[in-house]
């Protein structure tokens, strides 16, 4: 008996760590959004998420959508992270699901959508709105297919909410893409379920009781997303442009170069982590600084290198705005083209007003006056740099050094700086001081 209640004991301590951490593991269910346009930013968000998810070891994924759609690339590697993950993810549309926002949406494991929702409508459209060219279709209906294949839905459907060529039997006629109601997707396989809000898609899937985490963008991100801004850009763009003319107009300063260095920073390393300013860009950008100052330190003027610097500085700047593969702005809105040019323009035209306003002030101001020399050295006050004495000129002596075409002469016993106008004078030959300016004296062969 007692031997039996021994071995009880001992396998309860051996159960107890097992039986402990199954309680310790409990269901979370993480919740994020996509609920603007879709492009690099929205990109960075989902892999931020999706890491988070991963280090909290959620269980479920709830993707709550509402977006007109975006760029296909962005979509495209959002829908790929979706297909390689190992958590269940469901996405509730409320409202809608179109273009890459369909896409991103048949990638998930389930699709539940609020009434008056809608997904589809998912042909690749220019900055224009107009239908982007064939090989972009094609490329659409690819992955479309692709991804409603790997979901068991049906991938001839996926495909016709791209082509309006596509003609289904009793779905959709030709010439016409497919944008499904709430109803008619969940007729045709596109959506398991009908719900008002994400609280009754919990109950639904029996998570009701389950842990709920909504996942917020940290402090860094907000303040990444606030020098996105393109007010914050412009402001920023002034400071880099101004700090560097006034650093010029000032050198050894300090203060202008070190605002324009945080100002650049600002600026690139936002646009960098979201994916905008890519490599070359920030190379081209480097590229046309260091033109601008060949233009100004070596070559005297302002001509073909200054004009290529300002050219790939503000150029690289503006590059560094927009979503676009290598000068492919076909995806990439007008309006945000026109957004990014303007913002730069506004930089640059700030800069200058603050140049001409700000610069008087400058030198006017008590922190100037503290760093920079404000007093004359005038020749009224004996201040001089000539070791010359007036009355030099005129006068003969006889070359001490050999002049090739400098060097030094011998004038009534003291010697003296002095330079010819080209001609070389032997040591011993005779010589008339001509002009007595400068530092050195300029001379020539005495007649004999």
């Amino acid at each position: 008996m007692k031997k039996t209640a021994l071995i009880l004991f001992l396998l309860s301590i051996i159960q107890f760590p097992v039986f402990a951490d199954t309680l310790s593991t409990k269901s979370e269910v993480f919740i994020m959004e996509i609920k603007d346009q879709i492009d690099a930013r929205t990109k960075r968000y989902v892999d931020i998420a999706l890491q988070e998810a991963k280090d909290r070891k959620s269980s479920h994924i709830i993707i709550e959508m509402n977006t007109y759609g975006g760029a296909l690339y962005d979509a495209d590697e959002i829908r790929s992270a979706l297909l390689n993950l190992d958590i269940p993810v469901y996405v509730f549309i409320d409202n809608n699901a179109a273009s890459a926002g369909a896409l991103i949406s048949i990638a998930c494991d389930s699709i539940y959508m609020a009434p008056g929702g809608s997904i589809g409508a998912a042909t690749v459209v220019n900055q224009t709105g107009e239908a982007a060219p064939d090989k972009y279709q094609s490329y659409m209906r690819s992955i479309m297919r692709s991804t409603a294949e790997a979901k068991n839905r049906n991938p001839q459907i996926a495909e016709a909410m791209v082509d309006e060529k596509i003609e289904i039997e009793g779905i959709t006629k030709a010439g016409e893409v497919i944008t499904f109601s709430t109803s008619e997707a969940i007729t045709n396989d596109f959506c398991e379920g009908q719900f008002n809000n994400t609280t009754e898609l919990l109950t639904h899937l029996n998570l009701d009781d389950t842990k709920v985490y909504r996942f917020q963008t940290s402090t860094t991100e907000s303040i990444i997303s606030f020098f996105i801004n393109p007010f914050i850009s412009g402001i920023l763009i002034l400071i880099i442009i101004g700090g560097i003319y006034f650093e010029l107009q000032t050198p050894g300063v300090g203060f202008p170069i070190m605002a324009s260095i945080i100002a650049l920073v600002l600026y690139l390393i936002p646009y960098y982590l979201n994916g905008l300013a890519e490599n070359w860009e920030i190379l081209a950008f480097v590229i046309g600084l260091v033109l601008i100052a060949i233009e100004v330190f070596v070559i005297p003027g302002f001509g073909v290198f200054g004009i290529l610097g300002l050219i790939l500085t503000l150029g690289s700047l503006v590059f560094m705005m927009l979503n676009n593969e290598m000068f492919d702005f076909e995806f990439v809105p007008s309006e945000n083209i026109t957004r990014a040019l303007l913002t730069t323009l506004t930089g640059l035209f700030g800069s200058i007003i603050l140049m001409f306003i700000g610069g008087v002030r400058l030198t006017n101001s008590n922190f100037f006056k503290r760093v920079a020399l404000q007093g004359v050295q005038s020749k009224t006050d004996g201040y001089s740099s000539r070791f010359i004495e007036a009355g030099m000129a005129g006068k003969t002596g006889s070359v001490f050094s050999v002049l090739r075409p400098s060097g030094k002469v011998e004038i009534e016993g003291e010697l003296y700086d002095a330079h010819t106008r080209g001609e070389y004078l032997e040591q011993g030959e005779k010589i008339v001081v001509v002009d007595e300016s400068g530092t050195s004296l300029k001379v020539k062969k005495a007649e004999n």
